[in-house]
């Protein structure tokens, strides 16, 4: 029987957020809990209060190239390890998962703001990748084939690559590593994970269950920092692969240095969701779809549906979208009821109210206004309510721009064909949906979309693992995707093996210098 997570460890985490004097983070390096040397540290501020929960460090050289040194040495015997050990510590991980879930969710809520049924998704959507994993055995197969010549066989191995790494952002802390590091260790490699300095907590507790999970020391490493530690990582010549997923600006220079060193990357990035309403639609369900993945995460999520299309007379559906979106409570994450919990930083804040202000000042008409809202016990935090903008054209900067926040703007087209039009324009490819009851609508939807992702009567069209998620265009840098069969593609390498066994001697008077035709 597995021994849960309750443990004096994570007791001690979890205490910390109510102690009167901020406790620090620590590094996880060779299977160890290690707290660091700097000087230079990261305050992380509780987004409903701003209060600081924690602080974080900016690790140094010499801690980041142990974690490496840790994962290069472990690597030597994890990789020859049986996969069915390595698929068995899946099976418990996904376990401890299940059974802390409420404990990873409250620490999700603490540090980063969604609601705690929001949080709990975070955590299952992940759990879902690492229950994939276990199949992995059968995804790694290698291929053969006999007889390719006389007396000749070659058959193929699936490999894994050695150290990887992964840079996860702030909006989903327990899913996104989750994408990462149980694919990457499952295939035989070993992993460094940096979260985001805005939320390392739900990473630091995985890596508690991935101890009692049964998980060698060094496998998997955990480093903290800022743009030191992306760069160490992107140029660190034993680290053989790069998984990101965050912004526009840290995405493509990950991609270009790391891949400036020969390293591997996937790189998922920002987002421009259009979700396109028919006048056949089913009404209330239409609306209450657009409203949940407009809002919901207070708009921060990489896959949120944050533009609309009205198609014809489907605009006239606008100010009953408003009177729902009206009715969402925006209050702290923990507080029960809750839909929208508070944005990430009052630097987040700012900027969603600019471009909202931008979009008002280019001629765009604000439905709803989220920017006054106030709760009460929380005047401190980074609240942003639910705001609606209308009549968007797009050249507006709130079309253009990934807003990030609880915003959902609204454009026109006449027909089906004007709203394809208005999305493959658009530079960004992560989703898109539509909303509609006719199957020939639908189909041409699908067939004609330039969008990596698509969702029909389906609001955030994100794939199960036994998929790959598979933004595109603007949204991605990489030819393989996070998890699914792609994932494990990214993750290992093809060694492929040709053997000769005569059955009689030949014997040669003169060696053959002609290219060998293997007949």
């Amino acid at each position: 029987m597995l021994r849960l997570i309750g443990n004096e460890g994570l007791r001690t985490m979890m205490r910390s957020y109510s102690s009167s004097a901020a406790p620090t983070t620590k590094m996880f390096i060779d299977g160890k809990f290690v707290e660091s040397k700097t000087k230079d540290w990261i305050d992380l501020h509780d987004p409903a209060t701003n209060e600081v929960v924690t602080r974080v460090p900016k690790c140094t050289q010499a801690e980041m190239e142990s974690a490496v040194e840790s994962a290069k040495n472990a690597f030597k015997t994890w990789s020859q390890t049986s996969i069915l050990t390595r698929q068995q510590i899946m099976f418990r991980l996904q376990h401890l998962i299940k059974e802390n879930m409420g404990e990873l969710a409250k620490n999700i809520t603490k540090e980063q703001g969604k609601t705690l049924v929001d949080a709990e998704g975070d955590v299952l959507r992940g759990l879902q990748v690492v229950e994939h994993c276990c199949s992995i055995p059968s995804l790694q197969l290698g291929e053969t084939l006999p007889n390719v010549a006389k007396d000749m066989d070659t058959y193929s191995y699936t490999l894994p690559l050695g150290v990887t790494a992964g840079i996860t952002p702030f909006n989903f802390p327990a899913m996104i590593p989750l994408w990462m590091f149980p694919v990457a260790i499952t295939c035989g490699n070993t992993s460094i994970i940096k979260p985001s300095e805005r939320d390392p907590g739900a990473t630091m507790m995985l890596m508690e269950m991935l101890n009692e999970a049964g998980c060698p020391p060094g496998v998997v490493n955990v480093i903290h920092g800022a743009h030191d530690s992306v760069n160490f990582i992107c140029d660190h010549p034993d680290i053989r692969a790069v998984s990101f997923v965050g912004s526009d600006q840290a995405g493509k220079y990950i991609y270009e240095r790391a891949g400036r060193n020969g390293k591997r990357v996937q790189s998922n990035m920002g987002a421009k969701n259009h979700g396109v309403i028919m006048a056949d639609a089913n009404k209330e369900n239409t609306l209450n779809q657009l409203a949940g993945a407009a809002f919901g995460a207070a708009g921060q999520r990489c896959m949120a549906l944050s533009t609309a299309i009205f198609v014809g007379d489907a605009k006239q559906w606008i100010p009953d979208l408003v009177e729902r979106a009206k009715k969402l409570k925006v209050n702290a994450g923990h507080v029960p009821g809750t839909d929208l919990g508070p944005v990430i930083s009052p630097q987040s804040k700012d900027r969603i109210h600019s471009l909202i202000q931008s979009g008002i000042e280019e001629g765009a008409k604000c439905a709803l206004d989220g920017r006054g809202v106030k709760v009460p016990n929380y005047e401190k935090g980074n609240f942003v309510g639910p705001t609606i903008l209308t009549d968007v054209q797009a050249h507006m900067k709130c079309y253009r721009e990934e807003i990030f926040g609880p915003v959902l703007v609204c454009l026109n087209a006449e027909t089906i064909d004007d709203a394809i039009e208005m999305i493959n324009k658009n530079p960004y490819g992560n989703g898109t949906a539509i909303f509609t009851t006719n199957g020939a609508t639908a189909r041409k939807f699908v067939n004609n979309i330039d969008v990596g992702q698509v969702g029909v009567n389906v609001p955030i069209p994100v794939p199960l693992p036994m998929f790959s998620f598979t933004g595109s265009r603007g949204s991605f840098l990489g030819d393989q995707h996070f998890y699914g069969k792609q994932g494990v593609k990214f993750y290992t390498q093809t060694k492929t093996v040709t053997q000769l066994w005569r059955e009689t001697d030949v014997s040669h008077t003169k060696a053959a210098v002609a290219m060998p035709t293997m007949k």
